[in-house]
């Protein structure tokens, strides 16, 4: 077994929910070989994001274990989790988890600060990630400054900033139009090649998904199968991609009816309704542009 080879067996998570019990794993036994790059494909609540966050150190298992090369991350304690954290794997998230009030060079910084890496190093390091996901010239700019593809980019540079070599992405693309999101997983997999990194990517889309070098598709918290890319067509009953652009923005409708809806009932503030809205209404446009570029009027 190699420095980074992960080896998951017999894992399980439970959630309680009051007096209620949900199993979002249910035995899962799973082998990533060091340098892959694996997408996990499933409908929602199926325990995609329980599986990464467990492997991350973000969530902890009720049963089962995950190791990765010799460490058994399910034993570390509270203080060697956190070195885990900071050292092994680095997290991009669908929401983007910026620092607003941080330049992109300060975003990419903070985790070297909180290893205590001295200024020299941590500026030379900066500079080098700002080179690999090309945004050198928007080293001084704010995320509101950047569009949801730049700030992905980013958030990437920045879960790379300890040298940490697994990265784990949940649905890095799910915020962003057809052709950021090509650009990001373009970097992915530049990231995987180039510098030899493990990435392990949630997904919904299966266009996306077949970057990876082996698709998993999960179901009610179990791996129902492995499949390859090509494969992945077969098994998503070749979805065009027009379908697949008229499906999203279904989608989006529905959650602009769903937030008019949590606005009125007071369950969200009127700025997060406006911010949330705003970013809706930008993807749909994206959407509908790509639709009307084919020549398909929607």
């Amino acid at each position: 077994m190699s420095k980074t080879d992960i080896e998951i067996r017999n894992l399980v998570k439970v959630y309680k929910i009051g007096k209620i019990e949900v199993q979002a794993l249910r035995g899962v036994n799973l082998d990533i070989n060091a340098g892959e790059i694996v997408s996990i494909i499933g409908p929602s609540g199926s325990g995609k994001t329980t599986l990464l966050n467990v492997i991350g150190a973000l969530d902890e298992a009720t049963a089962g274990s995950v190791k990765v090369g010799e460490v058994d991350v399910t034993a570390l304690s509270i203080p060697q989790l956190v070195d885990y954290r900071r050292k092994t794997v680095g997290h991009i998230f669908q929401t983007l988890n910026l620092i607003p009030t941080l330049t992109a060079e300060e975003n990419i910084e903070l985790p070297m600060i909180a290893l205590g890496v001295s200024r020299s190093k941590r500026k030379q390091r900066v500079h080098e990630l700002l080179d690999t996901v090309s945004l050198s010239e928007r080293a001084q700019h704010r995320p509101d400054e950047l569009s949801g593809g730049e700030q992905q980019r980013i958030a990437l540079a920045a879960a790379l900033a300890n040298d940490a070599p697994i990265i784990l992405a949940d649905e890095p693309t799910g915020e962003l139009d057809t052709v950021n999101a090509k650009i990001v997983v373009d970097y992915l997999v530049k990231v995987n090649k180039d510098l030899e990194k493990t990435i392990i990517m949630v997904t919904h889309d299966p266009i996306i998904a077949r970057v990876a070098d082996r698709i998993l598709r999960i179901e009610d918290g179990v791996i129902k199968m492995a499949l390859t890319p090509s494969e992945v067509i077969v098994e998503e009953k070749a979805v065009s991609y027009t379908d697949q652009l008229k499906a999203r923005i279904n989608e989006i409708n529905g959650e602009l009816l769903q937030l008019d809806k949590d606005f009125k009932a007071d369950k969200i503030t009127g700025d997060e309704y406006a911010e949330k809205r705003l970013k809706l209404k930008q993807t749909l446009g994206s959407l509908r542009e790509e639709l009307s570029r084919m020549g398909i009027v929607t």
